[in-house]
């Protein structure tokens, strides 16, 4: 392997922040582009750079979070920095539309509840079948009732509050009025809403958007 693949492969990790996530595979991604060599050629070369500079202190500063992951660190009075922790999470469960953040974190986030849960759960096209624990970044993640999409997920997130509404440790004033604001606010179509609801959500959640367009006053208006 020439020694400039060590050379470029530092160089790329340089350019990362303190605990970002570093991929091998985006690393072999580039590589396979600037040397026009094929993705297997690019994969092993990289493997090969990043253990080459580990095992000669070429970046003191480099850690393995696991296999085909990196991170840089940095001394601080409490220790080394670790690997950012919410960016693994989002690179692996939530961008590109994959996922969001479920349970009662997402009544928190929409402003029905001010207490901050203590445990994670993030709805994902990457969960499966069912509910399973990511030991590794202390979390739970679950399917959604359909498969996340960029058209529909703010549609899935409103559903899945509905849904949980009574469970919910809901404080806020006027929670039902508040999700027909949001509804308007992120510009959502009822009748959508309405036949997500018919089709992938049980009838409590049906009678939860219900009251929804009755404080809203949407019940009134097509009356």
């Amino acid at each position: 392997m020439a020694e400039t693949y060590v050379e470029y492969i530092r160089e790329l990790i340089i350019t990362k922040t303190i605990g970002a996530p570093i991929y091998s595979a985006d690393m072999a991604n580039q590589m396979e582009k600037k040397y026009h060599i094929s993705q297997r050629e690019a994969s092993a070369n990289t493997a090969v750079a990043v253990k080459r500079i580990m095992d000669r202190g070429l970046l003191p500063e480099l850690r393995c979070y696991q296999k085909g992951i990196y991170f840089r660190t940095a001394d601080t009075p409490f220790g080394e920095t670790g690997i950012d922790k919410e960016q693994l999470i989002a690179d692996r469960y939530i961008v590109h539309d994959n996922g969001y953040d479920g349970g009662f974190r997402l009544l928190y986030q929409m402003g029905l509840t001010t207490q901050i849960p203590a445990d994670r759960v993030v709805v994902t096209n990457k969960a499966g079948k069912g509910m399973r624990k990511d030991r590794k970044l202390e979390i739970s993640i679950c399917p959604p009732h359909t498969k996340i999409t960029t058209d529909n997920k703010e549609y899935l997130k409103v559903l899945d509050v509905l849904e949980i509404m009574q469970k919910a440790p809901i404080d806020a004033d006027a929670p039902y009025r508040m999700l027909f604001f949001h509804i308007r606010k992120m510009e959502l179509d009822f009748g959508k809403l309405m036949a997500y609801a018919a089709l992938y959500y049980n009838r409590n959640t049906l009678t939860n958007l219900a009251k929804v367009a009755v404080e809203g006053g949407i019940a009134d208006e097509t009356a």
